[in-house]
């Protein structure tokens, strides 16, 4: 009689132990979310608010006590703002102003900070901190020369008035410099070597690692740019020039404001910002954690 030997178990030598199994690792709701989900929701009633109240009959909205929830629904709010308004080309003028506005902060801004965190000339450091410096004067102390400067040089009631105190900024060059910092050395002397030029080394090697820090930088650029109300205000008087916030200042009266006309604007103010920070949010999270080069 043939007996069929059952499968011997695997032996494992004294240099090769036995796998044990590991721990799953299961995602668990922390404590922090107990605080996180309460102050999302206080964040979000007012945009919430604001949308619904786009859409409330104008009989209800100056009800009292005030409805959070309206009793009907209306778009008579959207209806009068693309009617009897301007406000696609406002929205256009934003757009275009806005567009310029990152893309020059992209441009300059990485390569200014990129000169002061790695080119040796002399005065960098001196120079760097005069940039940096300038923080500390009040922008309303600003105001007044820059009118000067721009009516001498016929800005003023143009959307060029809108789009030349945007093209770099301070904060683009610190963001960028303490970037290109903490990126190793080494990098571009391996490049040196293998022939790269300054500008080379800079444009295939060291930019494409600063995408994080060039969406952080284009999203802070893109909402002030985009918020932007004070200087347009006081430079741009000509309608065919208004930005979108100077454009939506006009539903509001001394003594009468069309609220559901106001927020309508509101909402379509804000949709475009909401949009690209959901689309950019990966990397500006990204650019919060980053320390090195990963390899």
């Amino acid at each position: 009689m043939t007996l069929l030997a059952s499968p011997r178990p695997p032996v494992y030598g004294p240099q090769e132990p036995e796998p044990e199994p590991g721990p799953r690792r299961r995602r668990r709701t922390g404590w922090w979310h107990l605080v996180l989900v309460p102050v999302a929701v206080v964040f979000a009633v007012p945009f919430v608010q604001m949308f619904l109240t786009s859409l409330t009959p104008e009989s209800e909205i100056n009800r009292f006590p005030p409805r959070f929830f309206p009793s009907e629904l209306t778009f008579d709010g959207y209806a009068k703002l693309f009617r009897d308004s301007d406000v696609l080309l406002w929205t256009g003028n934003t757009v275009l102003v806005s567009a310029v506005a990152v893309v020059s902060h992209l441009v300059l801004c990485s390569l200014a900070g990129y000169g002061f965190a790695r080119l040796k000339f002399p005065g960098r450091h001196v120079g760097f901190l005069l940039i940096v410096a300038t923080i500390m004067i009040p922008t309303q102390l600003l105001m007044v020369p820059t009118y000067v400067m721009f009516a001498r040089v016929g800005l003023i009631d143009t959307l060029a008035a809108a789009m030349v105190p945007w093209l770099a900024s301070v904060f683009g060059i610190f963001l960028m410099r303490q970037f290109f910092l903490s990126l190793p050395a080494e990098l571009e002397e391996a490049a040196v070597l293998d022939g790269c030029s300054r500008f080379g080394t800079f444009w295939r090697i060291i930019l494409p690692l600063a995408r994080p820090a060039l969406a952080t930088l284009a999203i802070f650029t893109l909402l002030s740019s985009w918020n932007d109300l004070v200087w347009p205000l006081i430079a741009i008087n000509n309608p065919d020039a208004f930005t979108l916030q100077l454009g939506i200042t006009n539903f509001q009266g001394a003594r009468r404001t069309d609220w559901s006309l106001l927020m309508a604007s509101n909402v379509v103010a804000t949709l475009p910002l909401i949009a690209f920070f959901v689309v950019a949010q990966k990397q500006f999270i990204a650019t919060m954690t980053f320390t090195g080069v990963k390899g």
